[in-house]
């Protein structure tokens, strides 16, 4: 596919769109900050930044953080391009290529009736799950009010189904989606993946050994024997008209993901697909994940938390002072000032660069946006997880082996992606009222792993966690 084909920037380089979209969604906000952005020589070093500021310029000022997701939002679209044509103009303003008809997959088993998660062997249901939630919130991996969340879903076993919502998962082969998991519970699913023959294989297989339904776009224009599948990039339009004739209410979950710049561009093209369908099917929900590497306002309780471990450590408290000597100070940073409300994590990791970081901003934005319009909207931090695209890149993976160290939780993707599923399962279901800032609405339920309540500042142990962490890889 050449890169005037589908989804594209204005140009090759990812890198000036991005500072566009960061400096026109902070100009209202923070003009000094929108500066910054674009006086910037040297993006991919220091975008982390800027980044951050995006979060900061909103807190406390609920007009200027809807205006930082606004603006940004509405730069991005007037920024891409749909081959010849704008993004925006994408769906109504250009011919089909490609269409799509219904091919359904009824499951045969029985659905679960009661919420179970998967975690270190064993299958947790009931109490087991109540303690080990427990045991999360003491632990600081969770907050309490993900702990509620879940036991009130467990508390609701009813809602599993999701009776009467359709639930468009992008990127149904995804690790960290709930198509799987809703499958399961007997719900009916759209299966939207890359027309792949293993990707299709997968969807196709979970879908028949499934309690659910799953109805997958089958391609009307084909060139070999598999026609399931479509897409996103390519056939955007397409997809948004087949989606326009399937019954009840859309909840429409973007969990797509792709390496570099396509991260990006596939991102748009949700979003692209979110405003159609939101726009002429108002009762459409919106459901994301958010990356728990990235930046957060936390409440001060977990600052507190915070604070007292960074006081108490152990060993790392006695080779604290000599580390950050000899690193210049960069080394075991404490995550908050004392008495920071809220505080600020700032968690983005160098290692997988500022399209990862744009990509997963746009759809906070895109939450933030919706929530204001009276949308209703699934997003929620999840777990670091031990995903295929994590382990590959070597200095994560040892990273994330010597997290534990430092107070996180890494978690499994089979674990994740059942408890991120429930958490969605009680935001359609549990009609609870958005919260007065939107920092405060990606608070609630937060699954974080322990990045917000971890004595350091997560940057500034990454080195000495992948240090640690390499020996146990070896191991």
């Amino acid at each position: 596919m050449n890169a005037n084909t589908g989804v594209s920037f204005p140009s090759e380089s990812s890198s000036s769109a991005a500072r566009t979209v960061l400096s026109d969604a902070l100009r209202k906000a923070d003009p000094v900050g929108a500066r910054a952005v674009e006086n910037e020589t040297s993006w991919r070093r220091n975008y982390l930044t800027h980044f951050r500021r995006a979060v900061e310029a909103g807190i406390g000022e609920p007009p200027a953080a809807h205006s930082i997701a606004a603006d940004g939002l509405r730069s991005a679209h007037d920024l891409m391009r749909f081959g010849d044509v704008p993004l925006r103009d994408a769906i109504g303003g250009t011919a089909l290529t490609q269409a799509f008809h219904t091919r359904t997959i009824r499951g045969t088993a029985e659905p679960e009736t009661e919420l179970s998660i998967p975690y270190r062997g064993d299958r947790l249901t009931g109490t087991a799950l109540r303690d080990q939630l427990d045991v999360w919130v003491a632990d600081g991996v969770i907050t309490p009010s993900c702990s509620e969340a879940v036991q009130t879903v467990q508390d609701n076993p009813d809602w599993l189904r999701l009776e009467g919502d359709t639930v468009v998962v992008l990127g149904a082969g995804a690790e960290m989606g709930p198509y799987r998991a809703l499958l399961r519970w007997g719900a009916e699913v759209v299966a939207v993946d890359l027309p792949r023959p293993d990707v299709q294989a997968r969807i196709r297989d979970h879908a028949e050994d499934s309690a659910g339904t799953a109805h997958v776009p089958a391609r009307i224009v084909t060139n070999g024997d598999d026609d399931s599948g479509a897409d996103l990039l390519t056939e955007l339009p397409g997809i948004a008209h087949w989606l326009d004739g399937i019954q009840g209410r859309l909840v429409l979950g973007n969990y797509c993901y792709a390496d570099g710049a396509t991260h990006v561009r596939v991102s748009m093209a949700a979003d692209a697909l979110a405003e159609h369908l939101t726009r002429q099917r108002p009762d459409t929900a919106l459901a994301f994940l958010a990356t728990p590497t990235d930046t957060f306002a936390v409440p001060a309780e977990d600052v507190l938390r915070s604070n007292e471990a960074y006081a108490r450590r152990g060993a790392t408290r006695l080779l604290r002072t000599p580390l950050r000597a000899v690193s210049g100070g960069r080394l075991l940073q404490r995550n908050y000032p004392p008495g920071a409300d809220p505080g600020l994590c700032d968690a983005i990791v160098p290692q997988q660069g500022p399209n990862y970081a744009l990509a997963k901003r746009l759809q906070r934005w895109r939450a933030t946006t919706a929530r204001q319009a009276g949308t209703t909207v699934s997003l929620n931090v999840a777990p670091a997880t031990r995903t295929r695209s994590v382990v590959k890149n070597k200095a994560l993976a040892a990273a994330y082996a010597g997290a534990h160290r430092f107070g996180v939780e890494i978690f499994d993707p089979a674990t994740s992606n059942v408890l991120m599923a429930a958490l969605l399962a009680y935001d359609l279901r549990s009609g609870a009222a958005p919260q007065h800032e939107p920092w405060q609405d990606e608070a609630v339920n937060a699954a974080h792993g322990g990045l917000w309540t971890a004595a350091y500042d997560p940057r500034s142990a990454l080195g000495l966690a992948a240090v640690l962490g390499i020996g146990a890889l070896r191991g």
